[in-house]
């Protein structure tokens, strides 16, 4: 009955900023910024398939290299997206290395690039054995909202101004399946992988009368393959899916706290930026970033059931929970 996703802050909140997921009973994570990533194991960075990036101020894009240093030599198909501009940057980033060994390599590893616009994206693939070369042509494809759409998971993305086009996300299951243990255990069905490949098709909306193989094994009481439909009325209990959302480094604007409520409007948890006190409402317009109080009421406007700040200005190091009070306050409607 547990939740599909298992998000944690990388860092503390006075450090950069960098949203891990990880997927429940998967070898699969997912991130949202590239901050330092200095805490995170080696074993954890390896679970990413996807990592989207608000920005490449350098808090947000400084991890990028201990990604890539784990990444070389394994056969690995990792999917980056950022905003306009993000592709040059990218091509900066590999054109500070020399890359004359990897032909050695026999691996295949390559990063899939996307770069997100108002109206398109333009994608691209750098491989590995080639020195990171940029594919010859840059793919176009409209951009609706949605950039990333799996049977399961959606991630959409919208620009907010910082100065510069920044990207905030929303994550999304589809429906979430919970797998009844004591039908499994009624059944004498053994847990494995072949609940995933199970799940894989419920999320991939197969017909309820494809047959599904079970496990075989002595004390197995189910027939040797069932149908999909009475196997998931047997043996699930279907219900909402969970949604995250990831906002950082955006100007307290109307415009921008408008768009932050159209994409984060009841989700189950809400991860923003709390960079200045109210009391310094005019050094964070300035800047361009929230105040605790705008994202305790952005998370109210929101219905969010969570929300935890992050990005917190240095200047507050002694004093971090007059920002978490400010916040709370702001939720709470007692202002």
């Amino acid at each position: 009955m547990g939740p599909a996703f298992l998000p944690q802050l990388v860092n503390g909140p006075f450090d950069d900023p960098a949203l891990y997921v990880h997927f429940r009973h998967q070898n699969r994570a997912m991130l949202f910024d590239l901050g330092d990533l200095g805490a995170l194991a080696a074993r954890d960075i390896l679970k990413i398939t996807h990592i989207f990036v608000t920005h490449t101020h350098m808090d947000h894009f400084a991890g990028f290299d201990r990604v890539l240093r784990l990444f070389l030599g394994r056969d690995k198909d990792l999917y980056l997206y950022g905003p306009q501009g993000f592709l040059a940057n990218l091509r900066g980033k590999l054109a500070g290395y020399c890359w004359n060994l990897v032909t050695n390599y026999h691996n295949r590893f390559t990063l899939h690039a996307t770069e997100v616009h108002r109206d398109r994206s333009l994608c691209c693939s750098f491989h590995c054995r080639s020195g990171f070369a940029a594919d010859a042509e840059i793919r176009e494809i409209p951009f609706d909202g949605v950039i990333l759409d799996e049977p399961a998971v959606t991630v959409h993305a919208v620009h907010l101004d910082h100065g510069i086009p920044v990207l905030a996300f929303a994550l999304a299951e589809a429906f979430h399946i919970n797998i009844i243990k004591e039908s499994l255990e009624r059944l004498a069905l053994p847990p494995g992988p072949w609940l995933n490949r199970f799940k894989a098709m419920l999320y991939g909306g197969v017909d309820p009368q494809t047959k599904v193989a079970l496990p075989t094994a002595p004390r197995t009481k189910a027939k040797d393959d069932v149908s999909l439909g009475e196997l998931s009325k047997a043996i699930t209990r279907i219900s909402p899916g969970q949604r995250l959302a990831y906002i950082a480094d955006a100007a307290g604007t109307p415009e921008n706290i408008r768009k932050m409520i159209a994409l984060a409007g009841g989700v189950d948890r809400l991860f923003v930026e709390a960079a200045f006190s109210h009391s310094h409402r005019e050094i964070a317009r300035k800047k361009r970033h929230l105040t605790a109080r705008q994202a305790g009421e952005i998370a109210r406007a929101c219905r969010v059931k969570q929300f935890s700040l992050f990005h917190f200005s240095p200047r507050y190091s002694d004093c971090p929970e007059l920002l978490q009070a400010e916040a709370e306050k702001a939720f709470s409607g007692d202002l």
